[in-house]
């Protein structure tokens, strides 16, 4: 019999000691987009730079046997933040009136998926918020739509789109309270 590798949660509330290990993980994670211009490393690596500035900022990573495998990092939004902004048609004063927390990216390596581990590291994402909401962008047609349904499983309700950039596909703008 053999046993599962045991999965450690580790929590980041700065960039510095962590951008390597993002880094690393996303290149794994998205590697069969990687040539797309918006899924780069090099424009990944541009966006986490500016999020990992941003105010509440928290990244949990997964690690087995000292290697990351899986992360998500968010940061704090208030009223008239760009991401609030770019969401059409505008999103209801009930996730704005209030700082919400945008869950900038998740991911977990191949190996990893369908294992429970990207729900485990969103969850620890959560504990770490004050925030009565949580809002994500999709792209509704990643893994043919199964990215989408999986968040829709986890609570989250489609309230817009967006387009954060003329790189990035129309997004869908997601959210759900956070407790």
């Amino acid at each position: 019999m053999t046993t599962a590798p045991a999965i450690e949660l580790r929590k980041y509330t700065t960039l510095d000691d962590v951008r390597g290990d993002l880094i690393d993980v996303y290149a794994e994670v998205r590697a069969p987009l990687l040539h797309l211009p918006n899924y780069a490393v090099t424009a990944f690596g541009e966006r986490l730079d500016r999020h990992g500035d941003e105010p509440g900022f928290v990244a949990i990573l997964a690690y087995v046997d000292g290697q990351p495998i899986g992360y998500a990092y968010a940061n704090t939004i208030e009223r008239g933040d760009r991401y609030w902004q770019r969401t059409t048609p505008a999103p209801a004063d009930e996730y704005t009136e209030r700082p919400a927390a945008a869950l900038k990216e998740i991911g977990v390596g191949p190996a990893w998926r369908g294992t429970g581990t990207a729900r485990r590291i969103h969850d620890a994402l959560l504990l770490t918020r004050e925030e009565p909401f949580v809002t994500l962008m999709v792209n509704p047609a990643a893994g043919d739509g199964k990215v989408h349904a999986l968040y829709r499983s986890w609570g989250y309700e489609d309230i817009g789109q967006s387009q954060p950039s003329p790189a990035s596909p129309l997004l869908t703008v997601m959210v759900r309270p956070i407790r």
